[in-house]
């Protein structure tokens, strides 16, 4: 018993410290415009997403993540790269090896969006609020390259109230000793680029551009949290397994100096447009393990995914037990008919 309350004090003191890092997501691989704003307008519509991830369910007040993301093209037109301009014979399908060999790139664009991010871990939550921008310029037929910025403001609140804290001293410098809530806001900027592809796609990012301290109680420079750029690489290859099936190994780098480097190693199949399943592993000290994933078109305007992640890490193996995570995807003013996506597969 001992043992476990110390692994959940140090857990919990592991949140605080890094409560200003930005939060872990496992499909972001279907949503990679939450980690870069380069991809805003990347597709043909307007891409709606909205999740909810509940991480570590055996330990009481883990964090629980939502979000929801909208960004979509200005001026994009495409003349040959739409689904609809491609007519298969009939019984073979639309996004086949034909489809993708017809692929060129759209006319230059903007892109905007914005997301709204709540992370709550306990006594602590964080709130963001960002809207970004992207331009996407074509350097061939083939190849586009997007660059992106986005801007926002962070809120970190701590409510003492919700604080157990047993037998120790409540006189905490850290946080002041007033009951209630406590908030810091503070900006934020980002930027990204992206280079996509029919075949592959190559992603780098940062985000908190900007590096700041937070603390709770004023005049006090000694405790708080400091906000320390993240920075994101990322990779992916499309390989066609016949006319039907799509198979998209990729890899995510996430480097923090104030955490260790972090590798995510995943795979994707899509069949045609209408069912994926895939599976990751995520390679750390603290957050390591691996996950399975799905998801569904149920049509031209909406789909849904799942993900179930199980840790590996000895640190927190036996304690955190899954994490489930659910993201309901909206696909507005589709008028190619897309049923998923066209350059982030």
């Amino acid at each position: 018993m001992n043992k476990l309350l110390l692994m959940l004090i140090l857990i919990g003191c592991f949140k605080f410290t890094n409560a200003q890092q930005k939060p872990y997501y496992t499909q972001y691989i279907i949503n990679n415009y939450i980690l870069n704003p380069a991809l805003s307008g990347v597709e043909n519509y307007t891409d709606v997403k909205l999740s909810y991830r509940n991480q570590w369910t055996g330990i009481d007040g883990a964090p629980v993540t939502m979000y929801c993301t909208i960004q979509g093209p200005l001026d994009k037109t495409d003349d040959k790269t739409n689904i609809n301009s491609y007519s298969p014979m009939d019984g073979q399908n639309p996004r086949g090896k034909e489809y993708w060999e017809d692929y060129t790139t759209s006319a230059p664009h903007s892109g905007i969006g914005f997301q709204l991010i709540n992370d709550q871990a306990g006594y602590i939550s964080q709130t963001s609020a960002n809207a970004t921008y992207a331009y996407h310029l074509p350097l061939d037929s083939k190849k586009t390259l997007a660059f992106g910025f986005l801007a926002g403001i962070n809120n970190i609140s701590l409510d003492r109230s919700k604080i157990d804290w047993a037998t120790e001293d409540p006189n905490d410098p850290a946080i002041g000793y007033t009951d209630g809530e406590l908030k810091k806001f503070s900006p934020q900027f980002g930027a990204g680029l992206w280079l996509y592809t029919p075949d592959y796609y190559l992603g780098a990012s940062v985000l908190n551009i900007i590096p700041g301290k937070a603390t709770f109680v004023q005049g006090n420079t000694t405790y708080g949290s400091t906000f320390l750029p993240q920075y994101f690489l990322t990779g992916g290859y499309r390989f066609s397994m016949g006319d039907d099936m799509n198979m998209v190994p990729s890899a995510l780098i996430q480097m923090s100096p104030a955490l260790p480097i972090e590798v995510d190693l995943n795979a994707k199949f899509q069949y045609e447009d209408m069912v994926w399943f895939g599976g990751s592993y995520r390679i750390s000290d603290q957050l390591g393990g691996f996950a399975i994933m799905a998801g569904l078109s149920l049509s031209k305007v909406i789909n849904v995914s799942y993900s179930y992640d199980l840790s590996v890490s000895s640190e927190l193996e036996a304690y955190t037990q899954s994490t489930n995570e659910i993201v309901i995807g909206f696909l507005l003013n589709n008028k190619y008919g897309d049923t998923c996506p066209r350059n982030i597969w």
